[in-house]
């Protein structure tokens, strides 16, 4: 990227926060903001936290006020992936609003699922992860919100489609627009190297229409193609070439890449058909790969086949596919270029601590802070410009190492965290020492009408997912890099006597029942640091006789989140009080 284009995206990013910013806390006038606001959750339960936190920020004049915040859970049973919530979130909002649904703005932002890859963000919601950004402390409700808050004042009542854990970044002039104003779907696009090309969606551009020389430009789409490869991008012509100074991808070849889309009403009650046809939905619908691949005069039937990309295939996936490509057939797909942009994906614990620590360019893009609404350690030493704290206390005896994160926790007196470490909703006693590379969070739990604590450990690059069919075959499962079977017999466990909760034919380091149940916050933490030191140390601890051991999918099951809240809250007001005092 030219140091010209990273000028102007930096420009743009800072306007469109400064309007965030004058927006936040204040009654916004009809069209000035979006007219309601939508988030999506995985279940009732993951409804109640989020209900609970926008309240909270809308109290606490952290959101604009005046407009309607609604949060929709999934239906129980099946999972249905971010298109099938889409279609119950467009059914939801037909049942409240009726024909008034027709006048609406609406931005959609799909924030269900278990953030297995994220953990820190599994209990209270990718939606709301922290930012080191504003004061109050931005999230990424507030970060989506204000990168996109000059959108409703150029759009047709609709729904603006989007996910929680990306952040999109543009610039144009002053005298052009984002405008969603067609008919049909109207879908953004950055320019991306190929490579990127492979995890997301491409669109396939008619090779007149599209315009290099300058920001920003609409045309229409001959096809979708949904994390495609290379030969595949190159064979139904979505490879461009470089021309222009505008182009923000410094590659000589790029594609262009989907983030967020928009669809108008008309074309919404058309995919409401859908859900009037087949009833329930039992199978994962993709919004992006299912719906926009039927789009186009290129759309073929034969992508509802392709189950490459499907985590668990359905029988009725293919001939959900197909009524949804019948139903779509013919319908319009204009992509806005934003030639001038900037897509990030921070769903991961390698992506989020890289984003926030170590990324010169969004740091300077966004203005993020090593330290935002924290009180913390000198700021003269070497790492603290390195890491990021954020909502936190840290005596200033204590040290960070670069390229870790601490969110939502205190440090006491000469404790130290690792480089590349994930501290979360944390109380690090006194001396405690924190390795390098591991993730560390604290949740509040109810267990048998009495509250306690549960701290998980993982290595930052420990798969989660990854998951066995019977406890006899742990041995393939590594905690901290580590075979399970091994750290077990450091903690004096009997691997034959491990529990993993849920699913017994899927076991795994999300479910296995590994972490002790303690009375406090802080003792909590101190014991699941001590398992990981005898593991790092080859040496053996004893665990307190009777000591009850939780899984993370258990803790999330029956997380307190009031509780949870309330220690964040406790967290901001001691924080602003000794600002305060000073």
């Amino acid at each position: 990227m030219s140091e010209e284009c990273a000028r102007k995206l930096q420009n743009a990013t800072r306007e469109k926060l400064r309007k965030f910013n004058f927006l936040r806390g204040r009654e916004v006038q009809p069209g000035e903001f979006w007219d309601v606001v939508v988030v999506t959750a995985v279940d009732e339960n993951q409804r109640d936290a989020y209900e609970l936190q926008i309240s909270d920020k809308v109290d606490r004049k952290e959101l604009p006020l005046g407009v309607n915040y609604l949060v929709f859970s999934d239906p129980p049973g099946s999972k249905i992936g971010n298109g099938g919530s889409t279609l119950c979130a467009l059914q939801q909002l037909t049942d409240i609003y009726g024909k008034t649904l027709n006048t609406l703005r609406v931005i959609l932002i799909h924030a269900g699922g278990l953030s297995q890859r994220l953990p820190s963000a599994s209990a209270l919601g990718k939606i709301f992860t922290a930012v080191p950004l504003g004061d109050p402390l931005y999230q990424m409700l507030e970060l989506k919100l204000a990168m996109y808050v000059d959108f409703p004042l150029h759009m047709k009542p609709g729904v603006l489609v989007s996910c929680a854990d990306d952040i999109e970044l543009y610039s144009i002039t002053d005298d052009e627009s984002v405008r969603f104003d067609k008919s049909g779907f109207t879908a953004l696009a950055h320019p991306s190297p190929l490579s990127i090309g492979t995890t997301h969606g491409v669109f396939v551009l008619d090779a007149n229409e599209k315009s290099y020389n300058s920001e920003i430009d609409t045309v229409s789409c001959l096809g979708f193609l949904h994390k495609p490869t290379i030969d595949k991008m190159r064979d139904s012509g979505a490879v461009c070439q470089r021309q222009s100074s505008c182009i923000s991808v410094c590659d000589t070849e790029f594609v262009y890449t989907d983030s967020t889309y928009y669809v108008d009403f008309s074309t919404a009650k058309s995919l409401l058909n859908l859900l009037k046809e087949v009833g329930p939905l039992d199978c994962e619908i993709d919004a992006y790969g299912d719906f926009l691949q039927a789009l186009g005069p290129k759309a073929t039937i034969e992508y509802t086949y392709n189950t490459a990309n499907v985590t668990k295939e359905e029988s009725s996936l293919v001939h959900i596919r197909q009524k949804i490509f019948h139903l779509l057939r013919g319908t319009p797909l204009h992509v806005i270029l934003l030639n001038n942009s900037k897509f990030y994906h921070v769903g991961t614990t390698s992506e989020y601590l890289f984003h926030l620590t170590k990324d010169v360019n969004l740091r300077t893009e966004l203005g993020l802070s090593s330290s935002a609404f924290s009180l913390h350690l000198d700021k003269n030493s070497e790492d603290s410009t390195r890491c990021c704290l954020m909502s936190s206390i840290l005596d200033p005896s204590c040290s960070v190492g670069c390229g870790s994160v601490v969110e939502y926790s205190r440090v006491g007196v000469g404790a130290s965290v690792g480089r590349g470490s994930i501290i979360s909703g944390c109380w690090v006693s006194p001396g405690l020492s924190v390795p390098d590379q591991v993730f560390v969070h604290s949740l509040c739990v109810n267990h048998q009408d009495q509250t306690g604590f549960i701290t998980v450990i993982f290595g930052i690059n420990d798969n989660l997912k990854q998951s066995v069919e019977t406890p006899a075959q742990i041995q393939t499962l590594k905690l901290f890099g580590v075979s399970l079977v091994e750290c077990l017999c450091h903690w004096g466990l009997d691997h034959e006597a491990l529990k993993f909760s849920g699913d017994a034919s899927c076991c795994s380091l999300w479910n296995a029942c590994l972490f002790p149940l303690c009375n406090d916050q802080r003792s909590s933490f101190a014991l699941s640091l001590e398992m990981l030191h005898a593991v790092l140390n080859g040496t053996s601890i004893t665990l307190p006789k009777d000591t009850k051991l939780m899984s993370m999918q258990e803790s999330l099951q029956s997380k307190n989140l009031k509780e949870m809240l309330k220690l964040r809250k406790g967290l901001y007001d001691d924080i602003r009080q000794r600002r305060v005092s000073k």
